[in-house]
């Protein structure tokens, strides 16, 4: 989504920020507005090929690098494990798991 088509919509010294998903963003593309400075600034917690960062990354100043880290709450890893034990719950008592995401 976040290529060098889009990065050109946006106003000079933008800053872009990622969440979402590493594969939204067209690494190079971006690297390149980083560079050039059409985009001042970049913050990403996810990458695509995950755990490897590209390296065009590493070498700029103007990039905020970090490893997703979005759900590290003791409140959201004991749901996230609550709702794994639902899960394996469901399937051993023959039902199909509630989130389900592969068929």
């Amino acid at each position: 989504m976040l290529n060098a088509k889009f990065i050109g919509l946006l106003p000079h010294g933008a800053v872009v920020v990622n969440t979402a998903r590493g594969g939204l963003v067209v690494d190079e593309d971006l690297i390149a507005a980083l560079r050039s400075g059409q985009v001042a600034a970049a913050g990403l917690d996810v990458f695509e090929g995950e755990p490897h960062i590209h390296p065009g990354y590493l070498e700029l100043k103007n990039t905020f690098l970090l490893q997703h880290v979005g759900s590290a709450t003791v409140e959201t890893r004991v749901a996230m494990g609550m709702l794994a034990l639902d899960n394996i719950d469901s399937v051993l008592a023959g039902r199909p798991a509630p989130t389900l995401t592969a068929q």
